[in-house]
């Protein structure tokens, strides 16, 4: 393929995957050390009806509606997990399944009772999110990147999550020894003044940040592939904390990339005459990534012990 058709048809589809797996992977490491990786799946499930609220009331796509809306749906979540843990008196991870699944199941009958034809926001979009699309079409080839007005028509979705990706580096860089210290040993970084809820809100509340800003191009499903499978391969290659970050960013990158070009032209050297959802095939690469991890990684006997500083 040539620049003047890679630049305006894949470049920036390439790129906003490369993003959105990066931004997600990142948190997932210590989401998943910290044995709460579930909660990417959980923020994917809960924002859905969020962000259908969100756009049913403002009428339109943007980026602050769609976070505040996902900000409601996530204190809504709360109050219900609690309230049904209390009143029904069973486990949080019984009631956290209740809520997540319910809040889901409303967000898809709201999408599709809703007049959303005219807008990027329905069912299918909501799960495997409109990647394929966002091409840029005022590109004629590379030279396009050293041309102010073609750059001015990128799609809005790479620069969002460009910003998403360097909120959450930003964030881990920042705490990064807090994150250390309080991911393996919670108890001795309370004795260092360390305050761990506060530290653990601010983790989920980066991971709700980029499963948010990567829900409208990506769909829920690369979002929970990416908090999961770059993290837990990445356990399995290594016991060193930043030998694991390493890893995940490696394998998110290796499941954007593959995963998109598989999409388009896998098929199309089996013989077939139409492509896949390219959101479907990188989280099939991110899983067959851990996959082979699992089964070759250096570290998979110990993968469920904590990795080291």
């Amino acid at each position: 393929m040539s620049g003047e058709e890679f630049v305006p048809l894949s470049l920036t589809p390439m790129l906003i995957g490369i993003f959105a797996a990066v931004a997600c992977a990142l948190p997932g490491n210590f989401l998943l050390l910290r044995r709460q990786a579930l909660i990417g799946d959980a923020i994917s499930h809960v924002v859905l009806p969020g962000i259908v609220v969100a756009f049913l009331m403002t009428g339109m796509i943007a980026a602050w509606p769609m976070m505040l809306g996902a900000a409601g749906a996530a204190i809504v979540a709360v109050i219900l997990i609690e309230a049904i843990r209390r009143l029904g008196r069973i486990e949080p991870g019984a009631a956290m399944g209740v809520v997540f699944t319910t809040m889901f199941a409303g967000g898809v009958l709201l999408l599709e009772q809703s007049d959303t034809s005219t807008v990027h926001l329905d069912v299918e979009h909501a799960l495997y999110g409109n990647l394929e699309s966002l091409i840029w079409l005022d590109a004629i080839g590379w030279s396009s990147l050293f041309d102010a007005t073609a750059l001015a028509q990128l799609p809005v979705e790479l620069p969002r999550m460009a910003l998403t990706l360097v909120g959450v580096c930003l964030f881990i860089a920042l705490f990064w020894r807090a994150l250390k210290i309080s991911t393996f040993d919670e108890g001795f970084a309370r004795t260092m003044g360390i305050r761990t809820n506060l530290l653990g809100l601010g983790l989920v509340i980066t991971a709700a940040v980029a499963a948010v800003a990567a829900f409208d191009a990506v769909g829920s499903i690369i979002v929970i592939a990416m908090f999961i499978c770059p993290p837990a391969a990445a356990r399995m290659m290594t016991n060193r904390l930043e030998d694991q970050i390493g890893w995940s960013v490696l394998f998110a990158v290796l499941s954007a990339v593959l995963g998109y070009v598989l999409a388009g032209y896998g098929p199309l050297w089996l013989g077939a005459s139409d492509a896949v959802s390219a959101a479907g095939m990188i989280a099939t690469v991110s899983g067959v990534i851990l996959g082979v991890a699992a089964r070759f990684g250096p570290c998979r006997s110990r993968a469920g012990a904590p990795a080291g500083i």
